[in-house]
């Protein structure tokens, strides 16, 4: 485990912690059951499949 050598300051502590952020996901348009949805990528194979109803928020 790594140790630091120095005490950090509380705000570069939080300056670093703040720096790092979630991306969003990419959506794919894909056409399931004669709809259009949009969708994260991850999903399309299993909405292809019936395995995944996709929300409402989604859908474009």
């Amino acid at each position: 485990m790594a140790v630091p050598k120095r005490k950090m300051s509380r705000a570069n502590t939080r300056t670093r912690r703040s720096a790092w952020k979630a991306d969003l996901d990419d959506l794919q348009t894909v056409k399931v059951a004669g709809r259009q949805m949009t969708m994260p990528r991850r999903f399309a194979k299993a909405a292809k499949l019936g395995l995944y109803e996709p929300r409402d928020e989604y859908q474009g």
